[in-house]
């Protein structure tokens, strides 16, 4: 009588081409992130002194913002 084995995770059983899909997947992301930063910093940076002031940042918080 043969057997079937299904519990395993998905993600062990993908082996090296899953790897490659979740590093892939991690560049997406990580990049995804910077982009919104970078809006986020382009925003703030169009914001008057006295607007920045009233939200509780200054010029130089902006350059921190990740």
């Amino acid at each position: 009588m043969a057997a079937f084995d299904t519990t395993r995770a998905q993600f062990e059983t993908a082996g090296f081409a899953g790897r490659i899909g979740q590093g892939f997947a991690n560049v997406v992301a990580t990049v995804i992130a910077w982009n919104d930063s970078r809006v986020t910093r382009a925003a703030l940076a169009g914001l008057s002194d006295r607007e920045l002031d009233d939200i509780g940042l200054s010029r130089h918080d902006i350059e921190n913002i990740r």
